[in-house]
């Protein structure tokens, strides 16, 4: 399983990337191998905002429905389309190819609440 090092993870299996002031989120590649073949992603629009904790969007598998749960606070800037035609991007490339939505996070600090690395991993090494 890959885990970037350079990403911050939530609780609920997204990852954020900090890039000049945005955010990139998307979701884990622990989530993607749970749900299994991903069929469809349903994000927000530009200029929509999302709220930390929150719903965004979902991604339905052959499995199930899983929403999404915004890492962050703040106003979507960025959506990827290329969901919308190749959802198996998410399996296949769940941290280049698939990611979802950029967001300029209203509230820095919500940052600093997310895991790195190693202690997502210990996250989910405890829930299996």
């Amino acid at each position: 399983m890959s885990l970037p090092k350079d990403l911050k993870y939530s609780a609920e299996h997204e990852w954020v990337k900090q890039e000049d002031g945005k955010v990139r989120i998307g979701i884990t590649d622990h989530a993607q191998s749970e749900l299994g073949d991903i069929v469809f992603v349903e994000l927000p629009e530009v200029g929509d905002e999302i709220e930390v904790e929150e719903p965004f969007g979902s991604v339905e598998s052959v499995k199930t429905v899983s929403e999404l749960y915004a890492p962050v606070t703040g106003k979507v800037v960025e959506v990827n389309e290329d969901l919308e035609d190749s959802p198996e991007f998410v399996n296949e490339s769940p941290y280049e190819k698939a990611w979802m939505i950029v967001v300029e996070p209203s509230d820095e600090g919500e940052l600093s609440q997310l895991m790195d690395a190693d202690a997502y991993d210990k996250l989910i090494s405890e829930e299996k």
